[in-house]
C-alpha cells in the first residue's frame, strides 16, 4: 500500500544544512523506497538528490517539511526528522 506522510522539522545545528549533513540526509534518504521531497518555504526539491538539498540553503532555524511517498513513507519521515532534530551529530 503505497502513503504519504509529511513531517515538519527545525535545522538545528549551528551551521545548518551545509555539505555534510545534506549528504548524510541524502544517504539516510537513500536507503528507503519512498519518494521523498524536502520543502523550505516555497522550494520543493528531491531529498534523494545531493544538488537539490543544497539549493535549499537551509541555516539555522529553518523549517523544513520532509515528505514521502511509498510503502516505507511513515518510518522514513521519521528517520528523517530524527536525524535533523539531532543536529545530524554535529556540536553546536
Amino acid at each position: 500500500m503505497t502513503t504519504t506522510h509529511s513531517i515538519s522539522v527545525k535545522v538545528v545545528n549551528r551551521l545548518g544544512l551545509h555539505a555534510r549533513p545534506a549528504m548524510t540526509f541524502v544517504d539516510v534518504a537513500m536507503t528507503f523506497t519512498s519518494e521523498i521531497t524536502v520543502a523550505k518555504a516555497d522550494t520543493c526539491v528531491d531529498g534523494k538528490s545531493i544538488m537539490q538539498m543544497m539549493m535549499l540553503a537551509a541555516g539555522q532555524g529553518s523549517e523544513l517539511c520532509v515528505t514521502a511517498k511509498g510503502e516505507d513513507a511513515e518510518k522514513a519521515c521519521k528517520v528523517l526528522s530524527e536525524l535533523v532534530s539531532s543536529g545530524f551529530d554535529e556540536e553546536g
